[in-house]
This record gives C-alpha cells, structure tokens and sequence, in this order.
C-alpha cells in the first residue's frame, strides 16, 4: 500500500522540487499538495497536472478545517509552507499568522486524530533562529543559544512555532532548521536584502536536490525511530561551508566576472545583524537520513546553466554600468542598506552596522582582505553535563543549566525520564514559563518573553551566561 504524504508550501521554489522527488518514487506515495488559490500559485501547481501522484487542495494553511481534511489519513505530514524573508519583515503581523497559526493548525490536526503516533509530522525551522553568528562565533549547533537578529520577525515566528512542536505532545515529530537553499533561480535574486550579508559571515548551504530528497527519504523505510523526537540543523557538508565573500566571488566569477568589486563598493555591505553559521552537527542528521549527493560547485554550473543569457553573459557587460544602473540604485531601495544611510535611519545603521561611525570607518577594497574564518570547529557550552544520556537527566542537571542562564526551576519533580513533559522556570527578568527539557537543553530556548527583544540581548548577556558567549569580548587593556 502506498503511503500518504500532506504537503503544505508545494508551490514554492523549495515545495516544487520535493514534488518533483516524489514524482519519481509514484509507486510508493501518493502526495496531497496544499495550494493557495492565487493566480501565481495556480499557475506554478499547474506545471505539475502530469504528476499522477498528485492531489491538490486548494486552500490557506490558516484555516483550520482545511488542513484537517488534508492531515485526516495521511502517514506523514511535511509542513514546508512559510512566509519567508524579506517579505516576512515588511509583513510581520502575515507571518506570525502563517508560520505561527498554519504550525499550530497542523499540530492540532495531527493530535484530532484517532492515534497521533501514527502520523509522521516534518516541520521546518531556520538557522534565522541563532541569528547573527559571524566569526569568531561561526560554529553551532542546535542547543546553542536562539538570538534572533533586529527586525528579523521571519526568525522569531520561527522560535515560536517551533517551540509549539516540541511541547505538542507528540511524539513522532522532527523540527529541521533549513539553511540557505541553493536552487538554479537564486543567480537572478535582484533584492536590497543582499546588502544585509556581512562579507566575512559564513554560512552552511545545502542544494535545493539535496534538500528535497531528504524530505523524501524522510518518508521511506528504514528511517530509524531514534530520528523522531529530534531537532536537526539541515546542511550541505563540508563543501558547503562558505563565506559570504566566497559565495558572492564564485557566482559572479561563475558568471564571467572577473573582479566581483567592481560590481560594489565595500560599505553597502552590513557588518553585522544578519545570520549563519557552520555546524558542527550537521552531519548528524546525515547518518540517519542519508541525502548528500552535490557538491557546491555542481550546483553552480546547474544555477548557471538554467540562468537567461543575460545572466550568463552578465561578465561581457562593463562593470561600471553594472554597477551604476543596477547595484547602486537596489541598495537604496527600501530595505538597502544604502537608503538608511541616506535616510539617517540610526536604529538601522546601529544594528547592521554598530554606528554611522563604524559605517565610515569601512574603508574601500584597497584595504579588504578577503575573510579566512578558523576551520577548526568550536562548541559552546550548554551549562549541563551532554555526556549524560537525556533519559538520566535528574533534577540537579536541570536547575544546573537554568542557573547558567541566569534563571531556576521552580519545581521539585522528581525525575521520570521523560524529557517532554513541560515544567516551570523562570528567567533572569523574572519571566514565569514552561518548557520541557527537550526544549530548554536539547533545542537551546529559554524565556519566550526575552527571545522577542534582540536589543535588550547584552543587557540579558550580564545575567545569563549561556547567552554571554555570544556576545562581543571586551579586551583586557580597553
């Protein structure tokens, strides 16, 4: 018998490549695609009318009944549908009801059914939920610190949403923190939002094939049940962690550019406040599921080989015009870090780039020297002992790590072995909340209450140690 796959977010650059996976294993799973009515989504579901394998439910995530008739019947629901950046910036009220609401929507379908246990629940995270992690903080892994970047509220209704998962009750649940997809269309993203990445940042991407076959094996036999239950950073591997720099070098490059500054001056470029990192875990979700098969530079010639002429071509055209006509004019669009600068806009200027002082003290390129982060991977300390084994936990171990980040647990439960089951803490400010130790150790939140506010994140830093290691070190003669 074929098993039943619900799939919310099919029509988004993402969705469309696992629907092309699932095409090809249609003697195995039969998929329901959640599409909302739009003219655009319509348009991109129809490229898949051939997909024998295929039903499509027109609707919005946000409505309840909806996803309850998709989730009724199905062995595993892949939740990918989001309000991604940058548009879930300029609308944070629509992502917060997306990603928020349609996460909890889902959760409450799979737990009205007559055995939740039996349905296989996929929801997707971010690596937007560490937030601004360059060098020499450029290692992680999950139950590292969540701090979300200033105006990233993509990134908190992430922390939220995931936060729902893990406490749902549920059992056969995973959270995958997605990093950045590379698929063949990202050479044509023309968005001011590229002016946010720091140069010497670095990130852990993954191809848009790799990361639908994941989705797919997910659903195949033989995953083992220690895979359920867990939260997973999704990377490419080792060939995957670039800089910033190396990233935007070798696709222009890839394009014929000989000199990528040309293109830009080196001050349009934040110096902070943006997110990734490399992990040093991400092979871990790996070993379970198996889904690595490219290497960075095989994408590459994909992204180039699908991109218009103009893209392809983009080294025949004179620097100077692309720079002037194009470039130059994005970043002063809204959201450019150019039009703040302009604009005078300090809370902007402050968080991406310290202060209009910083700002003027870049330099131009005669002074850059092209970023070389530390290969060798770093571990933050998560303020309990990680050698224990979860089920071993005991009281001690959990009042340990709340005393670490500045906090207690007020409770005297005596331990079970259960790391699911929600209990009370309270954090430095005085915030009362719940969360289970899966939560708190294992997937790195803390006070949902302090999460919301990443400019108050140094003034946690003096009382919270967990979140200290994060934030810039004072040196000694200052």
């Amino acid at each position: 018998m074929k098993k039943k796959i619900f799939l919310t977010g099919a029509t988004g650059n993402w969705g469309q490549y696992i629907l092309r996976e699932f095409a090809q294993r249609a003697d195995r799973f039969d998929v329901t695609a959640l599409v909302l009515p739009t003219a655009k989504d319509t348009a991109i579901i129809r490229n898949f009318e051939g997909m024998e394998n295929l039903r499509v439910v027109y609707g919005d995530v946000t409505d309840y009944p909806t996803v309850l008739s998709c989730v009724t019947g199905a062995d595993y629901v892949l939740h990918t549908g989001a309000v991604v950046s940058p548009f879930a910036d300029d609308h944070p009220e629509l992502a917060h009801k997306v990603n928020v609401g349609g996460a909890r929507n889902v959760i409450k379908a799979v737990k009205s059914q007559p055995d939740p246990d039996k349905v296989r629940l996929v929801t997707i995270g971010t690596v937007a939920q560490s937030g601004d992690r360059n060098p020499p903080n450029h290692w992680g892994r999950v139950g590292d610190p969540l701090r979300v970047s200033h105006y990233d509220e993509y990134g908190q209704s992430k922390v939220i949403a995931e936060r729902e998962l893990i406490d749902s009750g549920l059992k056969n649940f995973v959270s995958l923190r997605q990093t950045g997809i590379f698929h063949p269309g990202i050479l044509e993203i023309r968005d001011p939002i590229m002016t946010h990445t720091p140069l010497a940042g670095v990130l852990e991407w993954v191809s848009v094939e790799d990361a639908s076959r994941l989705l797919a094996n997910i659903c195949e036999d033989g995953v083992p049940q220690e895979f359920w239950g867990g939260i997973y950073n999704i990377g490419g591997g080792e060939s995957w962690r670039l800089t910033n720099w190396d990233l935007q070098t070798s696709m222009t490059a890839a394009m014929g550019v000989k000199d990528a500054r040309k293109w830009y001056d080196r001050n349009w470029f934040a110096t902070g406040n943006f997110h990734g990192f490399w992990y040093t875990d991400s092979d871990v979700l790996e070993s379970l599921v198996p889904f690595r098969k490219d290497t960075f530079q095989e994408a590459l010639h994909r992204a180039v080989a699908a991109a218009p002429a103009g893209v392809r071509l983009a080294g025949k055209i004179p620097a100077p015009l692309i720079k002037h006509l194009v470039m130059k004019p994005l970043t002063k669009k809204p959201r450019g870090t150019m039009a703040w600068i302009e604009a005078n806009d300090t809370a902007k200027i402050d968080a991406y780039f310290g202060s209009r002082q910083e700002w003027e003290n870049i330099g131009d390129w005669s002074t850059f020297w092209p970023p070389r982060p530390d290969k060798e991977p770093q571990f933050l300390d998560h303020g309990y002992d990680e050698n224990k084994d979860p089920t071993d936990w005991t009281l001690a171990d959990m009042k340990e790590a709340a005393e670490f980040r500045g906090g207690t647990l007020t409770s005297t439960f005596k331990t079970t072995g259960d790391i699911s089951k929600p209990l009370p803490w309270e954090c430095a400010a005085g915030h009362s909340f719940h969360g289970s130790p899966r939560l708190i150790l294992t997937a790195g939140h803390w006070c949902p209450e302090c999460v919301k506010n990443p400019a108050d994140y140094p003034n946690q830093a003096a009382a919270n140690r967990f979140l200290a290691q994060l934030e810039p070190k004072v040196p000694a003669n200052a």
